[in-house]
C-alpha cells in the first residue's frame, strides 16, 4: 500500500472511529438524562399523590384519587405488605401487571410493555386505614422512545454527512504530505538515469517542512554539482600539472639512453632536469594532498595564540634552507584566538612564495589592531599584473608558465592558503605592482570562541 493511501485510510478510519465513539456517547447521554427527566417527573407526582392519600380517613374515595393522579399511559398499584395488590388503577390494560420491582438502591427500574418501555417507581405510603402498603408507579416513556428513536437518525445523519468531509480531506492531506515525496523521487531517478543533478521543481517558498525538505535537497543538489564539476576540474588540470614534468623526465632519459654517458654536458644537463621535475613533481602531489585535506573536513581547534613566536619560527627555517634575508617587524606579543598549527602552515606558504618570486629582501611584520591582528609578507620581486589578481587564489592558476617553470610553481599553494584563512576566520588579502613586488596581508581576529570544521 502506497503512502497516500495509508495516510487516507488510516486518517479516515481513525475519524469514523472516535465520530463513532462520540455518537454512541451522546446517545446514551441523552437517554439517560431523559430517564431521570421522567423519574424526576414521576416521583413528583408520587409525593403529590402520597398527600392527599394522607388526608384520607377511609379508602372509600381513594380509588377517585389514584385515578386523577394517574399519569398518562402509566398504571398505579398498592401492594400491601404480604405482596397482594390492594388497588390497581391503569390507563392500558395490563400495564399494571408489569413487574416494575425496584431493586434496593436504585431510584427507578425501567420493563418492556408490548415493546416499549415503561418506568416504574416505588415508594412506602400511609394507607388511610393505617396500614403501611407500597404504590408501585408506572409509566410508558414513548415520547422518551420517540425522541431517542429520532436522535439516532439525527446522529446517523450527522455521522454520515461528516464522513464525506473527513474523507476528502484525508485524500488532500494525503496529496500534500506525498506530492513533494513524489518530486523527491521523481528527481532522484532523472538523476540516476541521466546522470545529471536534477532539482525538485515544486513549490519551495513554503516555511513547512516539506518545502524545507525541497529546499535542502535542491541545495544538495546544487552543492553535488558544484563539488563534481570542482572535482573534475581538479583532475583534469591535475593529470595536465603532472603530465608535463613526466614528459620532460621522459624526454633526458631517452636523451641519455640515445646519447649514453659520453657527452658529460648533456649527462649533466639530463640529470639535473630530471631533478628538478622529479623535486617539482614531488611539491605538486604534497600540495595536492595539502589541498585535498583542505577541501575536506579538517578540525580547526582555536586557543589562545601568540603570533609573533609562530612568525619568527618560520623566518628562522626559511632562512636556515634558503639562505635568504628575511626582515621582522614586530612590537611584542600578538594574542589572537585560532589554531597555532594551521596559522604556521600558512606562514610557511606565503613566506615560500615571495621567496620564490623575489630575489632580495623579504620584509614581514606583526600589526596589533584592536579587534585584529595583521600579518604582512612583502617582496621586491616581479610583481602580478592587475588583469591576473582576481583569479590569483584559483588552483593551478599560474601568472607566467616559463615563470613557475624556473622557480617550480605549481599554482596551488596560494589555492591552499586561501582555503586555510577562510578555515580560521581569516581575511587574506593580495596587491601587486608590475616590477615593484607583492604585498600579502592576513587579518585574523583576535577572539574566535567556537570550534568549526572546514
Amino acid at each position: 500500500m502506497k503512502l497516500k493511501q495509508k495516510i487516507h485510510v488510516f486518517s479516515t478510519l481513525l475519524m469514523f472511529i472516535l465520530l463513532m465513539l462520540a455518537t454512541i456517547l451522546i446517545y446514551f447521554l441523552f437517554e439517560r438524562m431523559s430517564h431521570n427527566t421522567e423519574y424526576e417527573q414521576l416521583l413528583g407526582r408520587a409525593k403529590e399523590l402520597t398527600a392527599e392519600l394522607s388526608k384520607l380517613e377511609t379508602e372509600t374515595d381513594a380509588g377517585m384519587v389514584l385515578r386523577a393522579f394517574i399519569p398518562a399511559n402509566g398504571a398505579i398499584s398498592i401492594i400491601d405488605n404480604n405482596n397482594k395488590p390492594l388497588i390497581n388503577v391503569q390507563s392500558l390494560a395490563g400495564l399494571g401487571k408489569v413487574d416494575g420491582h425496584v431493586n434496593p438502591g436504585n431510584s427507578f427500574t425501567i420493563d418492556q410493555f408490548e415493546g416499549t418501555e415503561a418506568l416504574s417507581i416505588s415508594m412506602p405510603i400511609v394507607w388511610p386505614t393505617g396500614e403501611v402498603v407500597t404504590m408501585k408507579m408506572t409509566q410508558l416513556l414513548t415520547d422518551v422512545e420517540e425522541n431517542m428513536r429520532v436522535l439516532k437518525y439525527v446522529l446517523i445523519g450527522v455521522t454520515t454527512f461528516a464522513m464525506i468531509p473527513i474523507t476528502l480531506s484525508s485524500m488532500t492531506l494525503g496529496r500534500i504530505v506525498t506530492q513533494p515525496i513524489e518530486n523527491l523521487i521523481i528527481a532522484m531517478n532523472r538523476s540516476r538515469q541521466s546522470g545529471t543533478y536534477e532539482k525538485m521543481t515544486g513549490v519551495v517558498n513554503g516555511n513547512d517542512e516539506l518545502a524545507q525538505m525541497e529546499r535542502t535537497f535542491n541545495e544538495m543538489m546544487e552543492q553535488l554539482e558544484q563539488n563534481y564539476m570542482k572535482q573534475e576540474q581538479f583532475v583534469s588540470n591535475a593529470s595536465h600539472e603532472l603530465k608535463t614534468p613526466l614528459t620532460v623526465i621522459e624526454s633526458y632519459s631517452r636523451l641519455l639512453v640515445r646519447r649514453g654517458f659520453e657527452n658529460r654536458e648533456v649527462v649533466d644537463e639530463a640529470l639535473n632536469a630530471i631533478i628538478s621535475e622529479t623535486g617539482r613533481m614531488k611539491e605538486m602531489i604534497a600540495q595536492m594532498l595539502d589541498l585535498a585535506k583542505s577541501s575536506g573536513s579538517q578540525a580547526f581547534e582555536f586557543s589562545e595564540v601568540d603570533l609573533t613566536p609562530l612568525l619568527e619560527a618560520a623566518v628562522k627555517l626559511l632562512r636556515q634552507a634558503y639562505g635568504r634575508e628575511i626582515i621582522i617587524e614586530a612590537d611584542g606579543p600578538a594574542i589572537v584566538e585560532t589554531d597555532g598549527k594551521f596559522v604556521k602552515q600558512l606562514l610557511f606558504i606565503l613566506l615560500d612564495n615571495a621567496r620564490k618570486y623575489s630575489d632580495g629582501e623579504i620584509f614581514t611584520s606583526i600589526d596589533d589592531l584592536q579587534d585584529e591582528v595583521e600579518i604582512t609578507v612583502k617582496d621586491y620581486g616581479k610583481g602580478i599584473p592587475q588583469s591576473d589578481l582576481p583569479h590569483i587564489f584559483d588552483r593551478f592558476y599560474r601568472v607566467e608558465s616559463d615563470r613557475s617553470r624556473k622557480t617550480g610553481g605549481t599554482g596551488l599553494g596560494l589555492s591552499i592558503a586561501k582555503e586555510i584563512a577562510d578555515g580560521l576566520g581569516a581575511t587574506l588579502t593580495i596587491e601587486s605592482v608590475v616590477d615593484m613586488g607583492t604585498v600579502i596581508r592576513v587579518l585574523i581576529p583576535k577572539n574566535r570562541k567556537v570550534l568549526r570544521e572546514f
